[in-house]
């Protein structure tokens, strides 16, 4: 199957990162973005910038109905997930592939009980360093994305179109046949850097150095390494280092997005990050003490508002 037609439903810093990029190797109507009216209008209204540039994007409501996409990219935040699943339906076709650049591990299976997982293919976006403020979006490394079948050793023909598509629109990959263990490995690292950074109202300089910041966020990362055994996934210290090589390569004056979303006194997805280590904690009988205190960091600061 050849990709030529892209929805994306989400313009969060991977929505514009992407949409914009995609916007100047595809042609002019095959890339749409899924948003309501409200959005659509104030999006067109401030417009949209990616590292100084204004977004060309072609809008469409989840009313209108077309041609479906052959490939859909979901790229909203974990709460609005729910939504964007009722708000693509109309983009989904019998052959459209589907991903989710989702923090988390559990974005996947929830788009599946909608329409089945068959067309998903597990993605992981790592590397990049966008930091957004208000309809401007900014970044230094683009990163790339990662993806596979969720049965692993398997490079089915979904992947290799995949892999076509993003060499077509020079778009940085690479296929992992385990995507379950890169699944883990994003958790531990979001559970790090976004928390980390967040607590510390600092940014990836200041985790990129030796310190109580980097001490803390290596620890909440130990903390899944210990999980992962429990959960049959065995990452490793090796899997830790490779993780703080990808950190390490990030701009300093770069942020995650949950210190954006602190600086910005909005909500974040804490319960994403340190409540599913609390919580699988619980159930195999880990002690997870440094994710317990960053989550209890991060709800008073989120009180304040």
């Amino acid at each position: 199957m050849e990709i030529k037609k892209v929805s994306i439903i989400g313009l969060g810093a991977l929505g514009i990162l992407f949409g914009h990029h995609l916007t100047k190797k595809m042609p002019k109507g095959d890339l749409k973005i899924i948003a309501d009216l409200e959005r659509i209008k104030k999006y067109e209204t401030d417009g949209v910038y990616c590292n100084g540039e204004l977004c060309h994007f072609q809008y469409v409501t989840p009313e209108q109905s077309g041609e479906p996409a052959d490939l859909l990219i979901f790229a909203v935040k974990f709460d609005g997930l729910k939504n964007a699943i009722k708000a693509v339906k109309n983009h989904v076709g019998e052959r459209t592939i589907m991903i989710s650049l989702l923090n988390g591990i559990k974005s996947e299976a929830i788009i599946g009980q909608t329409f089945g997982l068959e067309n998903i293919l597990y993605s992981v976006a790592q590397g990049m360093d966008a930091v957004k403020e208000g309809n401007e979006l900014t970044y230094d490394n683009i990163g790339m994305i990662c993806f596979g079948e969720q049965e692993p050793g398997s490079i089915s023909d979904k992947v290799k179109s995949f892999a076509t598509f993003f060499d077509k629109m020079e778009i940085p990959y690479e296929i992992d046949p385990n995507m379950d263990k890169r699944f883990w490995g994003k958790l531990m690292t979001n559970v790090g850097v976004n928390q980390t950074v967040a607590v510390y109202r600092s940014n990836y300089g200041e985790i990129q150095k030796e310190g109580q910041a980097r001490e803390t966020m290596i620890a909440a990362m130990r903390e899944v390494i210990a999980l992962s055994e429990k959960a049959g996934i065995h990452l490793t210290e090796a899997d830790l280092n490779y993780w703080l090589s990808v950190l390490d390569a990030l701009s300093p004056e770069g942020k995650p997005s949950m210190a954006q979303d602190v600086e910005a006194g909005r909500l974040s997805e804490v319960d994403l990050f340190s409540g599913t280590v609390l919580e699988l904690g619980e159930k195999y009988g880990v002690p997870t003490p440094v994710n317990n205190e960053l989550y209890q960091r991060i709800k008073k600061i989120e009180s304040e508002y």
